[in-house]
């Protein structure tokens, strides 16, 4: 059930950085669909990377059992679904919020600083 969590979740934020990606250059009318083209396969790209992902962490485990080694396969390939999940999802929120300080010029002061604080104040 996890994985199915996970993996909807990465799906939900690709899917609102691309619409929200639209609204952007529609507010400044500059939609390209070469732009929304490339854009569309960088998400595709994320969701197979996640299913990737997931579908690693579901064989090591099984590869575990078999080699009697459930307890090192179970963190390998925990540690993998995890860490690009959290690598996704936060990079997905970044863009989300850069779409919408574009959208909305009253938000983009405190969604600056905010994004300053998550990028490490550069």
């Amino acid at each position: 059930m996890q994985y199915i969590i996970m993996f909807l979740i990465v799906v939900g934020l690709a899917l609102a950085d691309f619409l929200t990606g639209y609204i952007k250059a529609r507010c400044q009318d500059s939609v390209m669909s070469k732009a929304m083209r490339i854009g569309g396969l960088h998400k595709f790209a994320e969701i197979v990377i996640m299913a990737t992902a997931i579908g690693l962490d579901i064989g090591l485990q099984y590869l575990g059992k078999y080699y009697e080694n459930r307890q090192l396969a179970d963190i390998t390939g925990a540690v993998t679904a995890i860490g690009v999940f959290g690598y996704i999802t936060i990079m997905e929120i970044i863009s989300i919020l850069e779409n919408y300080a574009d959208i909305n010029p009253k938000a983009a002061g405190w969604i600056g600083r905010l994004l300053k604080n998550l990028k490490g104040g550069e």
